[in-house]
């Protein structure tokens, strides 16, 4: 374990995702939900961090995670949760869920966005009695500030948006002020927003999505991290198969894609040459991902979201295992990683 940033939460180097919690894509049962909970508490050699959201399933992840956590009889000590912020559970009126079509299945409820400083207070209070009482999110930020700034119409509803982004900001310091809070920061799939917000806002971590990657590692990022850790912000590395692809996914980024589409055909000759270097080697596409998200000093942590309790253990082995410098000499030879990226 090693301290976030500047804060005093210690922070283990694999972080679960609770977005299955939730529903997404397909239920789970009540069973399966509390077996990887009960893992997450397995595989650890101290204490366990869960990344969490209003958004998951309309609140009914954090419903799941506090009913979970009490009937398997786990001390509030013993785990650390982090609370994406903005999406307040109201009843469904529809057939469907009107805030994410498609991704979740059976739920009960629906969920607007609320992104103020009024709207993040409601959402932090929600989030709280969703979760019972007994457990407490330590950890907050606000949830994809990066798709709040781009649903903008025009650069003037850009800057009242980002007007709201930094009300709830200024909110949920205040939560840390009062000691509610240990921790706030900012998680976006475009690091460039995060770059422009901690222009204005000093977060204590920051959380990359699909942007630190074995596929996309720009000097422009690996550069922004440098920084990042010079001024005290801790760094948590997320969604990084790029969606699943890396691993064998039809989905890129979360945008379908197609082989016969020439615009897609240089991503599929990436990963074939990614995956015959692997199976020369005899490492897993996914295992090497993980490898990667870890390699730059500078990343505390990697948020894995795994929807069967085996792999926890199989990622946990990970964390203590070196791969051949042959390996990682070929993917840059082969030009798979960036023959300029400094830790392999």
């Amino acid at each position: 374990m090693r301290l976030l940033g500047n804060t005093e939460i210690k922070c283990p180097q694999i972080i679960y995702g609770t977005s299955y919690l939730g529903n997404l894509y397909r239920e789970l049962s009540e069973d399966e939900k509390l077996s990887l909970m009960q893992e997450w508490f397995k595989v650890a050699d101290g204490k366990v961090m869960i990344d969490s959201a209003g958004k998951y399933g309309a609140g009914l992840a954090l419903e799941v995670i506090g009913q979970g956590l009490e009937k398997l009889g786990v001390d509030p000590a013993q785990i650390t949760i982090s609370n994406k912020l903005g999406w307040y559970r109201v009843p469904q009126t529809s057939a469907e869920p009107t805030f994410e079509p498609g991704a979740w299945a059976n739920l009960k409820d629906d969920a607007v966005q609320k992104i103020s400083y009024n709207g993040i207070l409601e959402c932090w209070q929600q989030g709280c009695e969703l979760l019972g009482g007994k457990f407490k999110p330590e950890i907050v930020s606000v949830h994809d500030p990066d798709e709040y700034l781009m649903a903008a119409s025009n650069d003037k509803d850009r800057e009242k948006r980002k007007d709201d982004i930094l009300g709830a900001y200024k909110a949920l310091f205040e939560l840390k002020e009062k000691g509610e809070v240990k921790a706030v920061g900012i998680g976006s799939k475009d690091w460039l927003v995060i770059k422009e917000l901690c222009q204005e806002v000093k977060f204590d971590w920051v959380m990359f999505a699909n942007k630190f990657t074995v596929y996309h590692h720009p000097k422009a990022i690996v550069d922004f991290m440098i920084q990042l850790e010079k001024d005290g912000v801790g760094i948590i590395n997320s969604a990084i198969f790029n969606a699943g692809f890396l691993t064998g996914g039809e989905y890129f980024d979360y945008r379908l894609v197609d082989p016969k589409n020439p615009e897609d055909q240089h991503l599929f000759a990436w990963r074939e040459k990614f995956f015959a270097i692997c199976r020369k080697h005899n490492i897993a596409p996914g295992d090497a991902c993980f490898k990667f998200a870890l390699s730059a000093p500078q990343v505390a942590a990697v948020a894995l979201n795994p929807s069967k309790p085996q792999r926890m253990a199989h990622n946990k082995a990970l964390l203590d295992q070196e791969f051949p410098e042959a390996f990682w000499a070929e993917l840059k030879n082969e030009q798979i990683i960036d023959t300029e990226y400094p830790y392999l």
